[in-house]
């Protein structure tokens, strides 16, 4: 399903297949504040989505309330055809992965960390071999980059439907950026739904099909890289900038 001058022979002749993920008017916040609002979205099978907005427009919750980790104030969201409000936990069960910010035990080796992840040593080291020498290093030494293959071998080596990744690039080096969203793509080419908040806009585009920009809680614009990328610079003054006032994101 990828755009980017890489699309697979008859891909285009193939049915899209039904969602993986799907929010439907869907509001979320916490207390009695919503932080999004009206929100419709959807990830399938192959696709590599971003979700892209300044801080504090409600990127992290949206994927809190699709992973189970927030309740929907109101709207649905349904995971693999159903609109039952399950766990986090449960949705884990079902192929849901969600990494998170640098999610290792840091007070266990790199190699105890993917034991206790039910990943063999070996599929990991495949995905990203820099880990090779870390295995016995604990998790906390290592460099953010190495924590965030670590947490994305965890993820992607158990072979889920969907991944969920909230700025998976966060403060790291641009050559480890790439390599993160490379493993991501690569597995979307395998199958894998994705849905990325990303900071690195320009690199995203790289590795993405579809685009949502959420601004302030709402989806003010979405289309294909291709589609965006013509009017960048301007997406990026007017609905990306980074002195938006901040809410709850």
């Amino acid at each position: 399903m990828h755009d980017n001058g890489h699309d697979r022979p008859g891909a285009a002749l193939a049915p899209d297949p039904a969602p993986l993920i799907e929010a439907r008017a869907l509001c979320a916040g916490y207390g009695t504040q919503p932080v999004v609002r009206d929100l419709d979205l959807e990830v399938r099978p192959g696709e590599v989505v971003a979700l892209l907005g300044p801080n504090g427009a409600g990127k992290t919750t949206t994927l809190r309330v699709l992973a189970g980790d927030l309740a929907p104030m109101s709207g649905d969201v349904r995971w693999l055809g159903d609109t039952g409000h399950a766990p986090l936990h449960r949705r884990a069960r079902q192929g849901l992965a969600y990494v998170g910010e640098r999610a290792v035990f840091t007070r266990l080796d790199t190699a105890d960390n993917l034991r206790v992840g039910r990943v063999t040593t070996e599929r990991a080291l495949a995905l990203f071999p820099e880990l090779e020498k870390r295995l016995r290093t604990g998790a906390g030494m290592l460099s953010g980059g190495e924590q965030q293959m670590l947490s994305l071998a965890r993820a992607l080596c158990r072979t889920p439907k969907l991944l969920l990744a909230d700025e998976l690039s966060l403060g790291l080096a641009p050559l480890v950026v790439d390599r993160l969203l490379r493993a991501v793509r690569e597995a979307a080419d395998r199958g894998l739904g994705a849905l990325l908040v990303e900071q690195h806009v320009r690199k995203v585009l790289d590795i993405a099909d579809r685009v949502y920009v959420l601004r302030r809680g709402r989806v003010v614009m979405t289309g294909t890289p291709k589609e965006l990328r013509g009017n960048l610079d301007a997406i990026e003054s007017s609905y990306l900038a980074k002195n938006e006032p901040l809410v709850a994101d």
